[in-house]
């Protein structure tokens, strides 16, 4: 088999299971590849000749599996999310194991998937994203966390969100497929997967493979009006409470363009891209192809949850 590697030395904890993986996975005859960065080289850049392989296993968090999967964009080079980050959300919704053996045997003998993969547009630069991207609340917790993760790992979030309870309500103006929304809220998320830490599920359904986002307007008018929402998509995390109080309010759509009345934070996947007053969320179906295992399968077969 021929296998390359794409490796985020800066991701997570540096816990170095990636080495593990290669050593547990290889067998005679395989040609395997590890193509290493710590930030100073793109991701994008390492796939030159991907299409050469038989599959590229993505070892790092949300961002880096975004990048990859992105670059990998409709050329049926199947993807492993190897979850070597942080918070690992992706992989999380992909019911992804954490141990190498496991991983191993799911490359080896696993089956590969198609899913949708979001793209976002902002100050004419395109990125792809695996899980959510937003401008206002969401990227504000996601700039704040960045220099905490470090030592609180994933309690760097819920942390960050506390710094940011007295966010600002702003006014939206929301393009939705070419239906204009207006409304006053702290922000405004597209959403491909849709469950985060602790199985907190911010839509009821989660459908990364029907071709469309969950968009998700945040109409609190403070961070502490969204405290019932959470406790909704707490209560949700087995999928048998559908509501959310009216301070969610969500849509469907292929395409989002986000307009604020002053520039904000944007993220995407985490990972933060700096301030602007409008950008763009869509969804390319079928974009990118997964090893997950069956019980993913079963999960997303037919694009239903």
């Amino acid at each position: 088999m021929r296998l390359l590697i794409i490796n985020n030395l800066a991701s997570g904890l540096h816990e170095g299971a990636i080495y593990e993986f290669i050593r547990v996975f290889a067998r005679e005859g395989d040609d395997i590849e590890l193509r290493s960065t710590s930030g100073g080289r793109r991701i994008e850049d390492m796939l030159d000749g991907a299409d050469a392989f038989d599959a590229v296993v993505a070892s790092g968090g949300d961002g880096t599996l975004a990048a990859v999967a992105y670059g990998l964009r409709y050329t049926g080079v199947p993807i492993l999310p190897f979850p070597a980050g942080t918070a690992n959300l992706t992989a999380d919704n992909l019911d992804m194991p954490n141990e190498v053996h496991a991983l191993a045997k799911l490359l080896r003998e696993g089956t590969a998937f198609d899913f949708d993969l979001g793209e976002l547009v902002i100050d004419g630069k395109t990125i792809g994203f695996t899980m959510i991207a937003g401008m206002g609340f969401d990227a504000a917790i996601m700039k704040d966390a960045a220099s905490m993760k470090s030592w609180l790992g994933t309690w760097a979030y819920y942390q960050a969100a506390i710094n940011n309870a007295f966010h600002p309500a702003l006014h939206f103006t929301l393009d939705v497929d070419g239906n204009i929304v207006k409304f006053n809220g702290l922000g405004v998320m597209g959403m491909n997967f849709a469950t985060l830490q602790g199985g907190i599920a911010i839509a009821h359904e989660n459908r990364p493979r029907d071709g469309m986002l969950d968009v998700a307007l945040l109409k609190a008018g403070s961070a502490f009006g969204l405290l019932p929402a959470l406790g909704a998509a707490m209560l949700d995390a087995d999928g048998a409470y559908p509501d959310r109080p009216g301070t969610l309010e969500f849509y469907r759509a292929k395409e989002l363009t986000i307009t604020c009345e002053k520039p904000l934070y944007v993220q995407y996947d985490g990972d933060v891209i700096g301030n602007a007053d409008t950008c763009t969320i869509r969804i390319l179906p079928s974009a990118t192809r997964y090893f997950v295992p069956e019980s993913s399968l079963a999960r997303f077969d037919g694009g239903r949850e």
